[in-house]
């Protein structure tokens, strides 16, 4: 095979996940007094009269029915550790008027942050050993004026992220490299980067791995890590070997970290098979959730299995002998 036919210039669809969807994955399987609470903030969401407080019209609309998935819930009731029902309403609905206010379902399209993806600074590929979908950040590839538009294209490309994890995959793997004198973020800027991971999404971050971390972006981490979730800081990692370590597969690793896939970022090549990816997957999964009753609390785990045994990329997995959990225990966040 030629160089020319090695070098890959598109992102890779969701992997095959070997899934047998009558088996829930963990994250849904609730003790009673979890699932209790999760009745309690699902049964808030989906009252008849349910409106949004303090919004000029606070009616949900479809797109927030949809976000608010029965995961969605329970990684917010994580994200409070459980403490109560209230405490995760609160998180949710500030939430949810965020994602109005910052302009996730008007401002923020594709057509809008093209602009900051013209270098390749930012660019979503691979899948780790977890299934987890893969965005790197490249900062020597700035390639505009600190601004909110480069805030609104992480917010963008979060959103992608999500549309391309599997059956059973929450999370995502942050790849950043700091080669080739990066140039830092503002701290005021990556604050707000932070601030908006960790409120807004939480339980996304599986793994943040960073590498050739000059003296300068050390130092510029220290002053960051203070506004780091305590929760979150384990998971971020530098210059790991992420093959050695079975973090990565080499064919889902690009050749700068080193693995095998060739990968060369030309825009022209890469934009807008990727918004066609997200776009083609994303009407999939509401096709699956409208059949589901197009309404709060439906499981991603039902949807996202329907989708990949429609499109016949399912291995179903064997089945394993286990003993069957007390009563009490069978979890049923949002059963349609």
């Amino acid at each position: 095979m030629s160089a020319a036919t090695d070098t890959i210039y598109e992102a890779l669809p969701p992997p095959h996940i070997p899934v047998d969807p009558a088996v829930l994955p963990p994250q849904l399987k609730l003790t009673e007094t979890q699932q209790a609470l999760y009745d309690e903030v699902l049964k808030h969401f989906i009252r008849d009269d349910y409106v949004l407080p303090g919004a000029e019209n606070g009616a949900l609309t479809e797109e927030e029915k949809f976000w608010l998935s029965a995961e969605c819930l329970l990684r917010f009731i994580r994200a409070v550790k459980w403490a109560s029902a209230q405490a995760a309403i609160k998180r949710i609905e500030e939430t949810l008027k965020w994602r109005r206010e910052f302009g996730l379902y008007d401002l923020i399209t594709a057509s809008y942050v093209e602009p900051e993806a013209l270098t390749g600074k930012m660019m979503i590929w691979g899948y780790d050993t977890d299934n987890r979908p893969a965005i790197y950040l490249r900062p020597s590839r700035q390639n505009t004026d600190e601004s909110l538009r480069q805030v609104h294209y992480v917010v963008w490309a979060l959103e992608r992220l999500t549309e391309l994890m599997g059956p059973g995959v929450e999370t995502l793997a942050l790849m950043v490299d700091f080669a080739d004198r990066a140039k830092n973020p503002s701290l005021g800027q990556s604050r707000m980067v932070l601030n908006i991971l960790q409120t807004h999404y939480p339980e996304r971050l599986g793994r943040a791995l960073v590498v050739n971390v000059p003296f300068l972006v050390n130092a510029f981490f220290k002053l960051i890590t203070p506004f780091i979730d305590p929760l979150t800081r384990p998971k971020l990692r530098f210059n790991p070997d992420c093959l050695k370590e079975g973090l990565f597969a080499p064919d889902q690793l690009i050749a700068e970290w080193g693995g095998a896939a060739r990968v060369e970022y030309v825009h022209e090549r890469y934009w807008d098979p990727l918004v066609r990816l997200c776009a083609e997957r994303r009407e999939k999964l509401w096709q699956k959730w409208r059949e589901r009753g197009a309404k709060v609390g439906v499981r991603e785990w039902d949807v996202k299995c329907a989708v990949e045994l429609e499109d016949g990329k399912v291995e179903v997995a064997p089945a394993v002998e286990t003993s069957k959990e007390p009563e009490a225990e069978q979890p049923s966040p949002a059963a349609a």
